[in-house]
């Protein structure tokens, strides 16, 4: 059973409304929301023990911050074959291989003696981990009642509160031990994976209905070739690496600032601000980007937030040694972060006719191989020239992401069209949002 066949599945069988609370779901639905939860908290899990890892591995900040870069390069690469795989394995195979995958590296991370290891063990992670998010929506969709626009809600809810727990839970788990965090997401996604084994059943195919394509294993690739998603997947590619600095660097200044200025700051205390930063995320990513789409439309909206990103990074490199302004501002940063993840998403749906699991597909991996350079690159800068440096970066990449949605503005005046159906737009979300 494919992605494509499942969402066709719920579009003739659901309503896209309905009067069905969104809390009354079959237990399949509850079961991958759980596992969307805990494999969005590995994005920022990590976040609160880098400087604890860097200490007791003897490894430098820049070593450390490559758990985010193979991570997400090889998360990227795989989102770009992803539709290709789905495509041939199905739903439910492609969910229950993508939370082994991030079982078996999760646990071994934990296990291990390096963090060379760590790093490699993260990038099989990433491979279950775009597999997963590339698959989940649509399984959410076919099993959810009351219609795609509760199951969208569901998810984003997911995404949202994965995002805010990660880094709480890796800092609560980081304080008993560095490997806690890596344990704790294996036992969990391994009892997301038994749920989904034994609950999820793939919706049968409508009566008549055709066998879907098999998607091209070039298809991203040639998906570059549309003006459109060119444009956003490069602008998606540049605020990704601002969006990485501020995510994967800023450990680090802050908690020298802390000691600069006499104060305990350990994992715990970095989980807690990553938690004010992703709950952040979560609110405006549900409640204030759809208003404010609704009420601006989609390109002042992202040219609003890219510009207010920028000031937040530029305030962050001013800031560099108070610690009071590094935190307040991280986590305002994450109220920007919020609308602009949902809005770049709502994007790429209206931007072109490809078929959507494609077209964001194609996105989500070149946006995901920006967020890859960053922690690349903010360490050894910072060492190079100053602390301050990577931020100056992210505000760099940011004017870049700027300049290029106004040179290319007429590959996006069509934005804002009606989407097609609500089902086919909540098919691709769970790329496009991850």
């Amino acid at each position: 059973m494919t992605a494509t066949t499942a969402t066709h599945a719920a579009a003739t069988t659901q309503p896209s409304g309905g009067g069905t609370s969104i809390w009354r779901q079959p237990v399949a639905v509850w079961a991958i929301a759980f596992a969307c939860t805990v494999s969005f908290m590995g994005i920022g899990l990590v976040d609160p023990i880098l400087p604890a890892i860097s200490r007791e591995l003897e490894a430098t900040p820049s070593e450390t911050m490559l758990l985010f870069t193979s991570y997400l390069f090889i998360t990227g690469i795989v989102m770009l074959f992803a539709s290709w795989v789905s495509s041939r394995l199905g739903v439910k195979r492609t969910l229950l291989v993508g939370l082994a995958l991030i079982v078996v590296f999760a646990a071994a991370a934990g296990l291990s003696g390096g963090v060379v290891e760590i790093i490699g063990f993260r990038a099989g992670w990433g491979v279950g981990n775009a597999l997963f998010i590339a698959t989940a929506l649509a399984a959410i969709v076919g099993a959810a009642s009351g219609g795609s626009r509760q199951a969208i809600v569901l998810y984003e809810a997911s995404l949202g509160i994965g995002l805010a727990v990660g880094p709480l839970l890796g800092g609560a788990l980081g304080e008993l031990s560095w490997r806690g965090p890596f344990f704790g997401t294996a036992a969990l996604m391994a009892l997301a994976l038994l749920a989904i084994l034994v609950v999820f059943r793939s919706p049968a195919p409508a009566a008549g209905a055709a066998a879907p394509a098999k998607v091209s294993f070039f298809a991203s690739f040639r998906a570059l070739r549309n003006p459109a998603l060119l444009t956003l997947s490069l602008t998606a590619f540049f605020y990704n690496v601002a969006f990485f600095v501020l995510l994967a660097y800023s450990p680090y200044p802050i908690e020298a600032a802390a000691a600069g200025a006499g104060m305990t700051f350990g994992a715990h205390e970095l989980g807690l601000v990553f938690f004010g930063w992703g709950l952040a995320v979560a609110l405006t990513s549900v409640l204030a980007a759809p208003v404010l789409t609704r009420r601006l439309g989609l390109r002042p909206v992202l040219f609003a937030m890219l510009g207010l990103l920028a000031v937040a990074e530029a305030v962050l490199a001013i800031g560099i040694d108070d610690a009071g302004v590094l935190i307040t501002t991280v986590i305002v940063a994450g109220l920007f972060l919020g609308v602009l993840n949902t809005a770049l998403t709502e994007a790429v749906m209206e931007a072109t006719d490809l078929p959507r699991n494609v077209a964001s597909g194609t996105y989500s991996g070149v946006r995901f191989i920006g967020g890859a350079i960053a922690p690349a690159v903010a360490g050894p800068l910072a060492a190079a020239v100053t602390p301050s440096a990577p931020y100056w970066l992210g505000v760099g990449a940011l004017i870049i992401a700027i300049g290029i949605m106004t040179v290319a503005g007429r590959t996006l005046g069509h934005l804002g069209r009606p989407h097609e159906t609500a089902v086919a737009e909540a098919a691709d979300i769970g790329q496009g949002d991850a």
